[in-house]
């Protein structure tokens, strides 16, 4: 499916939208949950994005992590917090889409217990290694992966993550065998990958890029369809035979069901303000993620596109977790 950021990237003419069309103007601090550890993609997003809020909303807009549970400890916070406007939730697809497909019994439901506000950004997955494994692309990498069954160590932001998802694609696309290690979150991830305590892992690009330009991790394909504006020279996993490989993340932002409707619209003005102006839409691009956003409407028909697409995939592997 084309994804739903194509017909929202274009936020030029978001610096003209007017946010003072939504009567409510927030009294006292925002809190926006991020249901990962800090260092983690999410986080680093959150905090670019609450940074801007604060400025335009007049009041601050603190991120309080709460990591756990593949991000359900964070949700089912939002999910029962007083539908005021002042406590957000700011995950990311695995939290939304996945969990749904993995989980046999989940605190929240994603449809029900949330009103979708806007997505904030998408991003691309990179399969990554540290630079003590011999391997300069994706055909040694299997070729030694074969030859050392089980030996090679993946980790990934957590059992159920699209990101370990991306690896069971990657092992049966492959037919080999890496071992899983799931972290709780993907900072603590990408540390041991850094530190040699993992070989590899699928990760989103916020997160790798300044350890890829410092030679600390070593980028081996885009684990997508599109190649990347940030390291173009990257192939992707459908350039190098895999063409329904497609892991891309996004991260939105979400309020409690039964917020009032000129709240959610609020959020949305100002979330869109803020990422169409330049410090943050340029800080994202320098991490290389993509401003992603859209109506709460169009956002609440592209999780439902996302819930089933990875329903699919899920199905397929037979992936299903206890919490």
């Amino acid at each position: 499916m084309k994804y739903a950021w194509r017909f929202s990237v274009a936020v030029a003419g978001l610096l003209c939208a007017s946010v003072v069309s939504a009567q409510w103007t927030p009294k006292m601090p925002i809190r926006v949950v991020v249901p990962f550890a800090p260092g983690g993609p999410t986080d680093i997003t959150a905090r670019h994005l609450a940074k801007k809020l604060t400025e335009l909303l007049g009041q601050p807009v603190v991120v309080d992590n709460r990591a756990g549970a593949n991000g359900m400890i964070g949700a089912e916070l939002v999910a029962k917090s007083k539908p005021d406007g002042y406590t957000l939730l700011m995950p990311t697809s695995s939290t939304i889409a996945i969990n749904p497909a993995v989980y046999a019994k989940m605190p929240y439901d994603p449809i029900r217990d949330f009103a979708p506000v806007t997505p904030v950004v998408g991003a691309p997955v990179v399969m990554v290694v540290t630079p003590s494994l011999p391997a300069k692309n994706l055909k040694e990498l299997i070729a030694i992966a074969k030859a050392r069954p089980h030996e090679i160590v993946f980790a990934s932001s957590g059992a159920g993550s699209n990101l370990h998802l991306a690896l069971e694609l990657f092992r049966d696309q492959a037919g080999i065998k890496i071992t899983h290690v799931p972290y709780k979150g993907a900072g603590p991830a990408v540390t041991d990958v850094i530190g040699g305590q993992a070989q590899g892992m699928f990760a989103d690009l916020p997160v790798l890029t300044p350890f890829i330009k410092a030679g600390r991790l070593r980028a081996i394909a885009v684990a997508g369809v599109e190649r990347t504006q940030m390291f173009p020279q990257l192939p992707t996993m459908k350039e190098l035979g895999y063409p329904r490989f497609n892991a891309r993340q996004w991260y939105g932002m979400f309020a409690p069901a039964g917020t009032p409707r000129e709240i959610v619209t609020k959020l949305n003005e100002t979330i869109r303000l803020a990422v169409a102006t330049p410090d943050v839409k340029d800080r994202y691009a320098e991490i290389g993620a993509d401003v992603f956003v859209s109506s709460p409407e169009e956002f609440a028909v592209f999780i439902k596109a996302e819930i089933e697409r990875w329903h699919d995939i899920v199905k397929k592997y037979g992936i299903v977790l206890e919490p």
